[in-house]
């Protein structure tokens, strides 16, 4: 009979999700207090500009040298209460996860890196200069490609509505995060009927967070190899 042996060896401080939290939260409520002129002044010039990153046309409509900083400053900016709650709870959702998977270094890489990355694919696929893009969503989007290249057999809790009461159910990750991920593929082209959501940003979030977690999981694994010596 072989008894596991539970290791002293703490787990690691799961810091980068909370700050990230933290930064989201913040920034958006100290500008929410902030005067309209305000408000309207740093969405202007630190949000994402459709149309092209360095097009003249593109930055006529605000101040700022065009540079690629803005497409990550855009993702700690908010519309309103509810886009950026939307954010917060994935954020939790996914990140707490992943960054026990990946660590807090390579988890704030992916959020900022796959980030930016959503916000040009936002860029390029809108095309027109009078679009501004913010909001972490396609931030979260790579945190739900991530979570599906780590965890491609958890299970996610769904509540279902049957009647009048509300059950509470397991869905295997990788069915509802596919149906997500056609959700967005369909509203990308349809998308206008729906409001003024960055589609794409979703989709390039979450083709690079899924590529950048097997990356890394690739490499974790050839680092535990070279420690035990295979």
């Amino acid at each position: 009979m072989f008894l596991s042996i539970p290791s002293r060896q703490k787990p690691p401080l799961r810091w980068a999700t909370p700050l990230l939290f933290a930064a989201l939260w913040g920034s958006f409520t100290w500008l929410a207090w902030a005067p309209a002129a305000e408000q309207s002044r740093w969405v202007m010039e630190w949000g994402a500009l459709s149309g092209g990153l360095t097009t003249p046309a593109a930055w006529q409509a605000a101040p700022g040298d065009g540079s690629l900083l803005r497409l990550v400053t855009a993702l700690f900016l908010h519309a309103d209460w509810a886009h950026l709650l939307g954010n917060l709870v994935f954020l939790l959702i996914f990140g707490l996860p992943a960054e026990r998977a990946m660590g807090p270094w390579r988890f704030v890489l992916l959020f900022l890196v796959g980030g930016a990355v959503a916000n040009l694919a936002a860029v390029l696929a809108i095309g027109t200069p009078d679009r501004l893009i913010i909001g972490a969503s396609g931030a979260v989007s790579a945190l739900i490609g991530a979570y599906l290249a780590l965890f491609p057999s958890a299970k996610l809790g769904v509540v279902v509505p049957l009647g009048l009461f509300l059950q509470f159910v397991k869905v295997p990750a990788p069915l509802l995060i596919g149906v997500w991920a056609a959700l967005q593929v369909v509203f990308t082209f349809i998308g206008p009927a729906f409001g003024a959501v960055a589609w794409s940003a979703h989709l390039a979030g979450f083709a690079f967070g899924g590529a950048f977690a097997l990356l890394a999981r690739a490499g974790i694994a050839r680092r535990l190899r070279r420690r035990r010596g295979f």
